[in-house]
């Protein structure tokens, strides 16, 4: 009975894995990277409307919003030692996308602040700090 279970739960999990759409090279592709192990970045918002996947933001060249839900643990505070989870959203706003580029959003947050960054295929800055924060709790 337990083989037939397992082999359902796999199942289902290996739907959820979809692959990524190819990139379209009049659009530029953003990634979304944290640089620590356990915390989340996940797309949320272009241009104020929803997204439907959140592992990337593909856009037009010109100017947009990109707004990030990024997840991450607080350690724990005066009245208790045990981590609690943070949601933060995140809003950068960038001007130039160019066609045909890649860009890299990274999410941290060192000293218990949430960062974000986006970067060219070079590494350069662009952007250093979210134009918007709204973090629960």
């Amino acid at each position: 009975m337990r083989q037939p279970m397992m082999l359902i739960a796999l199942s289902t999990l290996g739907a959820c894995a979809s692959p990524l759409p190819p990139v379209d090279p009049k659009q530029a592709w953003v990634d979304l990277y944290t640089m620590t192990p356990g915390k989340v970045i996940m797309a949320d918002r272009l241009d104020g409307k929803r997204l439907d996947d959140g592992r990337y933001f593909q856009v037009a060249p010109g100017q947009h919003e990109l707004r990030v839900r990024f997840d991450y643990e607080l350690s724990g505070g005066l009245f208790t030692t045990d981590p609690t989870q943070r949601t933060c959203y995140l809003t950068v706003r960038f001007d130039n996308f160019e066609a045909g580029q890649r860009y890299r959003l990274e999410a941290r947050a060192p000293a218990m602040q949430p960062q974000v960054y986006l970067y060219d295929t070079s590494r350069k800055v662009l952007v250093d700090e979210p134009s918007d924060v709204f973090c629960i709790p």
